[in-house]
């Protein structure tokens, strides 16, 4: 029988251990299941096999003509052409290369995408440790105020408290279950929306604790590195790269294309002609202005990349300011929190008739609402690093 209790107890904890869920596991789930970059990935599939499908010849071209003669004696003539065009071999190189680059800058647009998603589910994944950690402390206060409730239930009725006590105590027990339910509903919902990002698969998120953060190097340091793999910046300057070659293509494409053929003639009487057919054709018109229109095409781009570097930079100096702000106050509620053990120093000098009902209200009511601040802090300062490092996704 023990043995059974054992092996039961083992299998308990492997299934609670699995229903346990930690945030990168979250985010490799998110990846995998998320539909928009399921969706993504097949579009940038199809738009790179659009741009090999470019670098195509053109069809061969295979025609007969049977021409009958006005006079029976003038007979039957016939004609087989067989032919393929070609752009000159300059185009085609140019043009794999210009795949090439593309093939990059696909990869760099899902990678952009990829990190939004990623970023979106670690937001959600700290909100819910924020309301984790909230519905803890609206516990220990529901607790508090039922044990209140008890305690001056039992004075009103041996007439060592009056109503107005009792009733402001279960007032505050009203309130704290209100919050309670709220905070539960929200918490419910944020866990829809991180099934939502994971395409439809409910996960189980159920953390206290947030990620151990990194040792946030210096400006410097950090503005390259971040700019160097901003996954923006790396699309325009694929793009600029797109751009460059695409005026390779063009100037190739000012080239003639060419045609090459055999051509078989026939005719009443066993006489026969064969021979090859080459041709040209000149771009005198097709190719107007492509040349110019990729000269600006790049240099937009370029412009457009050095804008952006300039946003990017702006948002994570701000990002960065913020995170310092809010390092300082989570320390400064750090040391005075953790120095101090009023709730239980409250708790022993109203029930020994040292403090009134409404000096007890007054202070746990600051105290809770400090403690509750404290959490807002520290989920914000793990979604500003969150944000920061997302380059890092």
């Amino acid at each position: 029988m023990k043995k059974y209790m054992i092996t039961g107890l083992a299998v308990l904890l492997t299934i609670a251990a699995q229903a346990q869920t930690t945030m990168d596991e979250v985010l490799r789930q998110v990846e995998t299941n998320n539909r928009e970059l399921q969706a993504a990935r097949q579009y940038y599939e199809l738009q790179l096999l659009e741009s090999k499908s470019e670098n195509n010849l053109p069809d061969p071209s295979v025609s007969y003509s049977h021409q009958y003669g006005n006079r029976a004696e003038m007979g039957v003539q016939g004609e087989l052409v067989a032919s393929q065009s070609f752009e000159f071999p300059t185009v085609y190189g140019q043009r794999s290369k210009l795949t090439i680059v593309r093939q990059q800058l696909f990869a760099s647009q899902y990678t952009g995408e990829r990190r939004q998603v990623l970023l979106n589910a670690q937001e959600v994944c700290l909100d819910l440790v924020w309301l984790n950690r909230r519905r803890q402390l609206l516990r220990e206060r529901r607790r508090d105020a039922e044990r209140l409730a008890e305690l001056y239930d039992e004075r009103l009725k041996k007439g060592n408290a009056n109503i107005l006590e009792t009733n402001k105590i279960k007032l505050e027990l009203l309130n704290v279950k209100a919050e309670e339910r709220l905070n539960e509903t929200e918490r419910e919902g944020k866990l829809r929306e991180l099934a939502t990002l994971n395409g439809g698969h409910p996960v189980a998120f159920t953390d206290t604790v947030y990620p151990s953060p990194a040792e946030l190097p210096s400006w410097d340091a950090l503005r390259d590195e971040a700019l160097a793999a901003d996954a923006t910046l790396q699309t325009l300057q694929y793009r600029q790269a797109e751009a460059q070659r695409q005026i390779g293509v063009s100037r190739a494409q000012g080239l003639p294309g060419l045609e090459l053929g055999y051509r078989l003639n026939t005719a009443t009487g066993g006489d026969r002609y064969n021979g090859f057919v080459v041709g040209m054709s000149i771009p005198l018109f097709s190719n107007r202005h492509q040349v110019k229109k990729a000269h600006l095409q790049s240099h937009y781009v370029e412009l457009q990349r050095e804008s952006t570097a300039v946003q990017v930079e702006n948002r994570l100096m701000q990002l960065y300011h913020r995170l310092q702000v809010l390092r300082a106050s989570m320390d400064e509620f750090d040391t005075v929190l953790k120095n101090q053990d009023n709730l239980t120093l409250l708790n022993k000098a109203l029930q020994a008739g040292q403090i009134s009902m409404i000096e007890y209200f007054v202070s746990i009511g600051t105290l809770y609402q400090s403690t509750d601040y404290h959490l807002q802090l520290q989920s914000e300062y793990h979604k500003v690093l969150a944000a920061i490092y997302s380059y890092k996704l």
